[in-house]
């Protein structure tokens, strides 16, 4: 093709220097860095289920309706959604346009620069990494409460820092991260499979839930299904909503704003479907696929989220529902409590697959950013066997696992919830810039009503921002402000893109042999 009737050139200088689209796609054709195309619609979809029904459908339903939204606790699971919807159907169109690995990264890459694509990624990188943490250490907690339950019980030491006086050690969450680990680099076929058993485990519990506790509503306990609003106690300290420090707003427990506050606490039960776009390059039909398997995975959980809620509430009332174990609970408090261990056996199985795709998610961002030359290109080698990322994997699960196992980070949590909605506001932005900067790319799933959905989730995403505690808009920054200079440090004169770098695209690329 003629230098004339190929496409543009991205910015080749400054902060904002882009990464075209071709450039990505041509990336993943080197033999020693590209990953291998094995996954279909329906892996993606499991994938996306996988990691979507975890600890917030077993745990924020109970929570939300009792402090927050009552009854109407399933309107918050539908707002959530909607939330999601909006992000999800920006990600379709450029996981189907770029189907390359590295999620929001590769996306800003090609549409907003080189500085907003290592944010974005260096954000994802630390939401990912506390995300995988997070969860293995809660399926600890539910391994713990079953082997306990049959007479077992580990030292107090192996059990969490929290379990023990002085010195403890997660000896079950260090133990997961390891083993999926060795899952991952082992290829994403196996992995596949592995989700695939376990989210027949984990959606048979959830379906259990529903048509079991069907039987055990009463009417009178959805009265009333909004309840009157409450202003919410405490002062304007750093565990406030940022959106009373800047507007003097009183965020309310119940009545319709308590609906909005609710939904951004289950917010985190829909973290991880933007993991299904890190997955694009390992896709064998991506233009087709991606959008499958990510409004998909949305569509079934959401789903299933708003018919537990609905279902719980009306077994029990709001009021008297458990925070710790809801689901459960509500059996035991209707004469069953069989189903109680029955559903603690489906949270603990089905949280294995939410870290295995939550650590997936984060190899292939550390991947894609070290193949691009702004981390260690060391790190970008794929495995002559399984064509998967084995030093990255490597890697970084063993430094998570060693997290999970001597670190509390529970009160990080909502950092996972902030970068994530970061990430959405990126993406809904580059959809538009790509549209105007690249009309010509071929699209096989287009973002509807361009530029008016992505605004709408980017206002969407900012909302419920704003509805996160200020201590947590602090623990951002600072990690921003870090990304930053390590990018000034490292990333700006490393990259691939940087003028007289070694592996520069301003270059001619070498002759095959």
């Amino acid at each position: 093709m003629s230098t004339q009737s190929g496409p543009p050139a991205g910015r080749k200088s400054g902060l904002f220097r882009t990464k075209t689209v071709e450039q990505s796609i041509q990336d993943t054709e080197e033999p020693e860095h590209g990953l291998r195309r094995s996954l279909s619609a329906l892996d993606l979809t499991i994938f996306g289920v996988g990691v979507i029904i975890g600890t917030g459908i077993f745990v924020l339903t109970g929570k939300v309706a009792k402090e927050n939204a009552g009854p109407a606790t399933a309107l918050a699971f539908v707002a959530a959604g909607v939330v999601c919807a909006l992000a999800a159907l920006c990600y379709a169109e450029f996981a189907s346009t770029v189907p390359v690995a590295g999620s929001a990264y590769t996306f800003a890459y090609a549409s907003l620069g080189e500085l907003p694509a290592w944010i974005i990624g260096w954000d994802l990188v630390l939401e990912f990494a506390l995300g995988t943490a997070v969860v293995a250490v809660g399926w600890s907690g539910y391994v713990r409460s079953l082997l306990d339950n049959a007479g077992w019980r580990l030292p107090d030491t192996l059990s969490g820092s929290e379990a023990a006086e002085g010195f403890g050690f997660d000896l079950l969450a260090f133990l997961l991260v390891l083993l999926l680990t060795g899952v991952l680099v082992l290829g994403m076929k196996l992995s596949a499979r592995l989700t695939a058993v376990v989210v027949v485990i984990k959606v048979t519990v959830v379906l259990v839930v529903i048509v079991a506790g069907a039987f055990f509503v009463k009417a009178a306990n959805y009265q009333p299904f909004i309840p009157e609003a409450q202003k919410q106690p405490g002062g304007a300290g750093l565990d406030a909503p940022l959106v009373q420090l800047l507007f003097g707003y009183e965020p309310t427990n119940f009545g319709v704003m308590g609906i909005f506050t609710a939904a951004s606490i289950v917010f985190f039960a829909f973290i991880g479907f933007d993991v299904v776009a890190t997955a694009a390059e390992e896709t064998r039909l991506p233009q087709r696929d991606m959008p499958r398997g990510i409004l998909g995975s949305l569509f079934i959980c959401t789903a299933l989220y708003v018919a537990v809620s609905i279902v719980v509430t009306g077994m029990q009332n709001y009021t008297r529902l458990s925070v710790d174990a809801p689901l459960a609970d509500a059996f035991k408090a209707t004469g069953h409590p069989w189903y109680a261990g029955f559903i603690s056996f489906g949270a603990a199985v089905g949280l294995i697959t939410v870290c295995m795709i939550l650590l997936l998610g984060q190899t292939r961002v550390f991947f894609a950013m070290s193949r691009d030359g702004l981390l260690p290109r060391f790190f970008s080698r794929t495995h002559p066997v399984y064509s998967t990322p084995y030093r990255a994997t490597v890697l970084l699960g063993v430094v998570i696992a060693v997290i999970a196992g001597v670190t509390s980070i529970d009160e990080l949590a909502t950092l996972v919830n902030i970068g994530t909605l970061f990430a959405f506001v990126i993406v809904a932005v580059g959809v538009v810039i790509l549209r105007r900067t690249r009309p010509d790319l071929p699209r096989s799933f287009r973002t509807p009503l361009v530029p008016w959905l992505p605004a709408a989730s980017v206002a969407a995403s900012l909302w419920l921002m704003l509805n996160l505690p200020v201590e947590t808009w602090v623990r951002f920054a600072a990690w921003m402000a870090l990304g930053v200079v390590v990018y000034f440090l490292y990333g700006r004169t490393h990259s691939r893109l940087a003028p007289g770098s070694a592996t520069s695209r301003d270059e001619p690329p070498a002759p095959r042999p």
